[in-house]
């Protein structure tokens, strides 16, 4: 077993050795999702290893395709569905926000205003800030980046 330490949710976590970060951090019921069923063609799994990265897997060419789109992305980003455990002392930085994955989990929110910031699920853009009104464009450009996320996963297999 390996201990992970986790900010800014806080505490530790203990993985198995050469198990995947996102099954350690689902076994902590933080709101960490897999759009492309852990492919590695999304950003709903992405994290920030802030210390420890010789203790994780290095990524895979899948995963550093991704993450060069990703909006948010620095040296230290990885897909916690494609990093594997491999030692102690690792650091995980869980981003704020929440990956929106269908319209209807913002559709019902029109004209409400966000309790946190609504990120695209392929690029990790903020769709929505935090305090801003969710409005009917933000839907529209959901749809076009859901069509995006489907022709990844099928051409991931």
């Amino acid at each position: 077993m390996k201990t992970l330490t986790l900010t800014p949710v806080g505490g530790n976590l203990d993985v198995s050795t050469g198990s995947r970060l996102v099954d350690g951090l689902l076994s902590r019921d933080l709101e960490i999702d897999m759009a492309c069923g852990g492919k590695g063609v999304c950003a709903t799994c992405h994290v920030y290893v802030r210390s420890g990265r010789g203790s994780v897997s290095p990524p895979t060419a899948r995963e550093t395709k991704t993450l060069g789109m990703l909006a948010t992305a620095e040296p230290d980003s990885r897909l916690a569905c494609q990093c594997r455990i491999e030692g102690d002392g690792i650091l995980v930085e869980v981003p704020e926000g929440l990956y929106v994955q269908s319209i209807e989990q913002v559709d019902k929110l029109i004209g409400t205003v966000a309790g946190y910031d609504y990120l695209h699920p392929v690029t990790g853009r903020r769709l929505i800030p935090k305090g801003k009104v969710i409005t009917r464009s933000v839907i529209n450009e959901f749809v076009a980046s859901a069509k995006e996320l489907q022709k990844a996963r099928e051409s991931a297999g």
